[in-house]
């Protein structure tokens, strides 16, 4: 954990001006990997107005940084499950490159605001699980929509997203901060084939707590079903290695009833 304590820090109010609210959508967007370490949630694959309609296809999943995955359907199907989470890392560091050696974020510190929020991350061992597409990964540390850093001058099309407006709103009962932004030529998604912003005016939240993109949206005609929508059910929840393992350890699960048989 880096030496400020955003987790535990309360959220800061809303600022004045509407360029520090600009500011600190951005700064938000850059402090995921220090915000949390373990998420619960569910997940939709397209965009929603307000809520998800009834009936529409999620995922539950279950995340532990760095890079556990469960994903389970609305049934209790396990649809992916992490393996190898506790495999020996030998030979990645044998064949090591520069990246290889990089410490994951929440063990580095970056440059913080007044608020606690990130304003420029460091190098560190980046990157999320993903599953479908890279836009899952990519909702759970958004940074692609900020960059790592402030732009030295704030020229034209230098930062990632032009950011149109910005307000307060709740999201599944979190707070959140919600913009319309366009895209400039300085974006660069995680998956050129599934960014977070398509070309064009898009609606975007990102949670207060956690910095998670909870929702996307494209405002463009033709457009308004391309986006995600996360409902976050926990945050920091202590997950057992078993919860990931293609193999059971043969620990007990304490989600299911256990019955006891006395004997008469």
């Amino acid at each position: 954990m880096s030496t400020w304590d955003s987790r535990r820090r309360p959220d800061p109010g809303p600022p004045a001006a509407p360029a520090d609210l600009a500011g600190m959508f951005r700064n938000l967007c850059r402090s995921s990997p220090w915000k949390w370490q373990s998420l619960r949630f569910e997940y939709w694959d397209q965009a929603f107005e307000s809520a998800p309609a009834p009936g529409a296809p999620f995922v539950r999943a279950w995340l532990r940084r760095p890079g556990a995955l469960r994903l389970e359907s609305p049934e209790g199907l396990v649809l992916h499950s992490t393996t190898g989470i506790n495999d020996s890392r030998a030979d990645f560091y044998v064949r090591a490159t520069r990246k290889s050696w990089l410490l994951p974020p929440h063990l580095v510190t970056p440059v913080y605001d007044d608020g606690g929020l990130v304003r420029r991350r460091p190098e560190a061992a980046y990157g999320e699980p993903g599953f479908g597409n890279g836009r899952f990964a990519a909702a759970l540390d958004p940074a692609e929509l900020a960059g790592s850093a402030p732009v030295p001058i704030e020229f034209p099309g230098s930062n990632a997203l032009d950011i149109r407006e910005v307000r307060q709103v709740d999201h599944e009962g979190r707070p959140t901060l919600e913009a319309v932004v366009a895209p400039n030529a300085a974006y660069r998604p995680v998956d050129p084939a599934a960014p977070l912003c398509l070309p064009g005016i898009s609606r975007l939240r990102v949670d207060a707590g956690t910095g998670v993109c909870v929702s996307s949206t494209s405002l463009e005609a033709g457009a308004e079903a391309y986006g995600h929508w996360i409902r976050i059910l926990a945050v920091d929840e202590y997950m057992l290695d078993d919860l990931f393992l293609a193999q059971s350890m043969n620990l007990t699960d304490v989600r299911k009833h256990i019955s006891w048989d006395i004997p008469a």
